[in-house]
């Protein structure tokens, strides 16, 4: 089941995110809850929350802010029913593209948005810190999709 989470689904998605780990801290999480400008979608599988995407409206786009899944659910289809109501929103929105950011290293992410139909609109150079305790920096890819 899939639906728009709200204020009451807070301590899930906080849970949800440590396992999924897509960078988005609590205080923002709990922004988008409250913001009319954004959405926050929830994925169900019985009981427990097994991914969530947020999605917020710009003025002519929209931007997908985060897509987690936990990890053990990943490969199941999960992402991109996800990805499908940020673009269902997107478009209700009539906003003109869908944008986001995501790590070079995250192929598994970056097959997903390229299946979708996402395009690669550039890169931000050394924007990450390294992922899983590495050294460095890492690069965002920049996407988009035309809506």
């Amino acid at each position: 089941m899939i639906r728009q989470l709200s204020i009451a689904d807070s301590a899930e998605l906080q849970a949800l995110e440590a396992q999924a780990n897509s960078g988005i801290g609590l205080p923002h999480l709990r922004n988008a809850l409250a913001d009319a400008n954004s959405q926050v979608i929830g994925y169900w599988q019985q009981e427990p929350l097994i991914g969530y995407a947020m999605v917020a409206r710009l003025p002519f786009e929209a931007e997908l802010q985060a897509i987690g899944v936990l990890p053990q659910e990943q490969g199941q289809r999960v992402g991109y029913k996800l990805l499908s109501e940020v673009v269902a929103c997107a478009r209700q929105w009539q906003s003109e593209r869908l944008l986001l950011e995501v790590r070079v290293s995250n192929q598994r992410a970056i097959k997903l948005y390229r299946h979708y139909g996402f395009h690669e609109d550039g890169r931000r150079r050394n924007y990450y810190p390294a992922a899983q305790g590495g050294a460095g920096r890492e690069d965002a890819l920049l996407m988009s999709l035309l809506l």
